[in-house]
């Protein structure tokens, strides 16, 4: 029926089932979102408890290789001191070297130490007395040192000692200068790799992670985990090199140049002397812990997510249940259960809608009062289910000859049915009227009680309209609803099976 079809509309745009099921989706959505955001944040957690770490060591390192580096350079300025004291240099050989090189002979993993003379010829070693023949001058801690006056501290690649089978070492080697400042020669000091593969071996770095001390010009003097073939290796030219330069320390995520693995690397610049520490951890390492807290905390929030929406979807079941109830009920209440018409409360309702919407609009309102003629001789004649019929198929003609959305149709009582027909006037509700009355006609159900033979309805027909003045035909629904009685009366009067309209029987009266 139009009526319903209204209310109907409303809870369709308004749906409580779907807004349920939204509101769980956009809940679920927001827990996903915050445990992204509190994933990203321990992510971002783990990664800077992984830097702080990594700069520490790196820190520590520094500051163990500088402290024997200075310790090493200070027994080399020693050296440089004394051989440019006469007095020293007179001494008996076995007296000198005591005093030269006693303490370096006893030092853990220092080599050689060493003095040259502007050709590379050894002139002093630590070792033994005379000098070992040996030449340097193709060494690069001879070279620099050669060819600038301000060379400083020099720390050689890392190479293999001459004249003996000790492993790989690196030199510290520094000028000397004759009085009038020409090149007298350099004294240098070897220091074997084995110091920092054990510095190196005693730290705890993960499985993918590494220790690397290489020279500021990119060769890579020692490296964890440790493989003859990057000793000495160049690594310049690569990504992860440059940006070692950028300061004295810092950190940042790089590929490294000899196993292409993700790392992040923190570095640090040993103060006077051109080497740089680099701790390279593992971003997989790093991660780890952080990924298997994602998979148990993706664990959870699906839990719950999928807890939502099943609670939603059983909630939304419930709301659907008592709306289909609710409906049910009304439609009962709404609805004559025998003609399937609305009833007299849904009729009384409709009444007022339109009542009002017909003033507001400034629109025609017409009302039909239908009435079976001689129905309760019907009844005593055919039997009360015979009149149930009857009414049944009457309501039927009726729903047939009504069709636009604002018309109503309803059960007024026993017999009597009304019919609100909104935005008509008298000439087309006449018209509805004689349809209604002629369908029900041509049924040609007998009633021998009717001066007809056959089942006929009486129509009374009445309409409020409004005059140029906006004044309105009936001041109130309750006196047009009378009149609909008066007009239907007024169709009996006239001999049943008619349609009779109510003329002007009320004065006009103002719109308020």
């Amino acid at each position: 029926m139009p009526h319903f079809a209204r209310g109907k509309g409303l809870r369709a745009t308004f749906n409580p089932h779907s807004l349920i099921i939204a509101v769980s989706i956009i809940l679920a959505a927001a827990v996903v979102g915050l445990g992204a955001v509190a994933l990203l944040q321990m992510r971002r957690d783990a990664i800077e408890h992984a830097s702080e770490a990594s700069s520490n060591l790196a820190l520590t390192l520094e500051r163990s290789i500088t402290r024997n580096l200075q310790i090493y350079e200070l027994s080399i300025h020693g050296v440089m001191d004394a051989v440019q004291d006469v007095q020293l240099m007179a001494l008996a050989p076995s007296v000198r070297q005591r005093l030269l090189f006693d303490w370096s002979m006893n030092a853990e993993d220092m080599g050689s130490l060493l003095v040259t003379d502007a050709h590379g010829n050894l002139v002093l070693d630590s070792r033994v007395w005379p000098p070992r023949p040996m030449n340097v001058a193709d060494r690069d801690y001879f070279q620099v040192p050669l060819s600038s006056v301000n060379a400083g501290v020099f720390v050689s690649r890392p190479f293999q000692p001459h004249l003996t089978e000790e492993n790989m070492s690196i030199a510290i080697s520094r000028r000397l200068s004759a009085p009038d400042g020409s090149f007298a020669g350099i004294v240098v000091g070897s220091l074997r790799l084995t110091y920092f593969r054990k510095l190196f071996d005693g730290m705890s770095l993960g499985p993918g992670g590494t220790l690397t001390l290489l020279r500021t010009d990119g060769t890579i003097i020692m490296r964890r985990p440790y493989e003859d073939g990057s000793i000495g290796r160049d690594i310049s030219h690569s990504s992860s090199f440059a940006p070692l330069l950028q300061g004295e320390n810092g950190t940042f995520f790089g590929v490294a140049a000899l196993d292409g693995v993700p790392r992040l690397y923190s570095f640090r610049r040993t103060p006077g002397y051109p080497l740089i520490i680099v701790v390279g951890l593992s971003v997989y390492d790093v991660l780890a812990p952080w990924r298997t807290r994602t998979w148990l905390f993706s664990a959870l929030i699906a839990a719950v997510d999928v807890l939502i929406i099943a609670l939603s979807v059983q909630l939304s079941r419930q709301w659907r249940r008592r709306m289909d109830m609710e409906r049910h009920l009304v439609l009962m209440v709404n609805t004559d259960g025998l003609t399937g018409l609305g009833s007299r409360r849904a009729l009384d309702d409709a009444a007022d809608v339109e009542w009002r919407r017909a003033r507001r609009h400034g629109q025609s309102f017409s009302l039909l009062m239908l009435d079976v003629d001689y129905f309760k001789q019907f009844n005593d004649r055919y039997g009360h289910l015979a009149g149930d019929d009857a009414l049944a198929s009457v309501a039927d003609c009726i729903q047939r000859h009504i069709r636009r959305p604002g018309d109503f149709a309803g059960r007024y009582g026993g017999e009597e049915f009304a019919i609100l027909l909104p935005n008509t006037d008298a000439a087309g509700a006449a018209a509805v009227a004689e349809a209604i009355r002629a369908a029900v006609q041509k049924l040609h159900i007998k009633n021998d009680d009717s001066a007809f033979g056959e089942l006929t309805i009486s129509v009374g027909l009445v309409t409020d309209v409004p005059d140029a003045g906006c004044n309105r035909t009936f001041g109130e629904l309750r006196a047009f609803l009378r009149a609909g009685d008066e007009a239907l009366y007024q169709a009996k009067r006239a001999g049943r099976n008619c349609v009779a309209s109510l003329g002007a029987t009320a004065m006009p009266v103002a719109t308020t």
